[in-house]
């Protein structure tokens, strides 16, 4: 077995480190914000040397978007479940969960402090937004091949997930699983 194929097999140092270092990030953000957050900081907490997180994500902000998307894919996965309106409160409610536990609220300002660091930030940002954007249209594209209409994916964006993330970020009224069902039931 050559080297590449080696580094590339799941599982190994490689995912702990990834794990450790993803792990890192999300603590370090909860705790005290993304502002004071330094690749330093980052593999200490995680264990390893600050040479290790620049080799494998060139930046911080790359590290960043890397933790949040992959939070987003595992965490929030597009839903299939044979309609539209099943896969849309599906979707909502595993969000919400996603949103209101331990890691949250700090992988929510993660993604809102990307906006604020800069091109490569903005770069970052717009990545993950469309990636995001990407894998919720695939959603609606699924819905219109059975036959539905769906919502456009930004009203969905407006009417459901904005609010949803509002509340979070701000502390307002609790998220609880009739809101969020509520919230979708409009947009239908």
């Amino acid at each position: 077995m050559d080297e590449r194929q080696r580094s590339r097999r799941p599982g190994g140092r490689s995912a702990r480190v990834g794990t450790a270092v993803h792990q890192a990030v999300t603590d370090l953000v909860a705790e005290r914000g993304y502002g004071s957050l330094t690749v330093g900081e980052v593999a200490a907490r995680a264990g390893v040397a600050d040479t290790t997180v620049y080799r494998r994500w060139g930046s911080l902000e790359a590290l960043l978007t890397d933790v949040t998307l992959t939070r987003l894919n595992t965490r929030s996965p597009m839903p299939d479940t044979g309609s539209l309106s099943g896969d849309l409160h599906t979707y909502a409610a595993t969000v919400a969960r996603e949103i209101t536990g331990p890691d949250g609220p700090a992988l929510l300002r993660l993604a809102v402090a990307l906006s604020d660091t800069g091109p490569q930030g903005t770069q970052a940002r717009d990545g993950l937004l469309a990636e995001r954007g990407r894998q919720f249209r695939s959603m609606l594209d699924r819905s219109r091949d059975r036959g539905e209409r769906p919502p456009d994916a930004q009203d969905f964006f407006d009417h459901v997930m904005a609010p949803m993330y509002i509340r979070v970020l701000f502390g307002a009224s609790p998220l609880t699983a009739e809101y969020v069902e509520a919230l979708v039931d409009r947009l239908l």
